[in-house]
């Protein structure tokens, strides 16, 4: 079996688990719910959902959010560009956009995670987890620069920052998408939401001559 065929049949039994477990938490409740009953609606073995998932929380909450190649984060670190921004939200896109997601499925796993404290509280803390791992590349392209904490101390505030203004960028995509009509690409609205940061940002009027824009 070929590497991509192998991966859509996983795609395929990954999708088919979480629709079961989600449709399964909406109709009964989170807490209701066992990792036996999941199995059977989805017709799998527990063997083959804890290779998937480890637990009836990561079913819910999804597989861990896929994070930039090494290829991707060492062509960001090593860029030139002088937009940090778009340059950063276009290497998490790179990840994002390696599978198009469903949008039913985003929506019921977003109201159920909304709708349950425990399941919110992981969710919030592997976000949190991942931004600390975001602003670690940050700092590395800022270290590739020359630039370093020991004389510059807001980099890292600078690199948080950068982290949110992607998330709240990523939100905003998340809103047209979900409101789209079926079949809407995020691909190109993550595009064109790359494209109005380039606009707002580099083409911003009358920067004073002689303020020296950070890379």
């Amino acid at each position: 079996m070929n590497g991509g065929l192998r991966e859509r049949k996983r795609a395929a039994t990954q999708e088919k688990i979480e629709r079961a477990a989600i449709s399964l938490a909406l109709e009964h409740g989170f807490e209701n719910i066992t990792v036996d009953m999941i199995c059977e609606a989805s017709l799998v073995s527990q063997r083959t959902f804890f290779n998937y998932f480890g637990s009836k929380e990561g079913v819910i909450i999804g597989g861990t959010p896929a994070m930039p190649n090494d290829d991707h984060i060492e062509a960001f670190t090593r860029a030139t560009g002088s937009n940090l921004l778009a340059d950063f939200l276009t290497m998490i896109t790179s990840s994002l956009l390696e599978r198009e997601p469903d949008a039913a499925l985003f929506k019921a796993r977003r109201m159920l995670i909304m709708r349950t404290p425990e399941l919110l509280i992981k969710e919030t803390a592997r976000i949190s987890e991942a931004e600390d791992q975001f602003v670690a590349i940050i700092m590395t392209r800022y270290e590739v620069q020359g630039l370093s904490r020991a004389n510059q101390p807001e980099l890292e505030d600078e690199a948080r920052m950068v982290v949110a203004l992607t998330t709240g960028v990523l939100h905003y995509v998340r809103r047209l998408w979900a409101s789209s009509q079926p079949g809407a690409s995020t691909r190109d609205l993550l595009g064109n939401s790359i494209e109005l940061i380039h606009r707002i940002t580099n083409d911003h009027p009358q920067q004073p001559k002689g303020t020296a824009r950070r890379p």
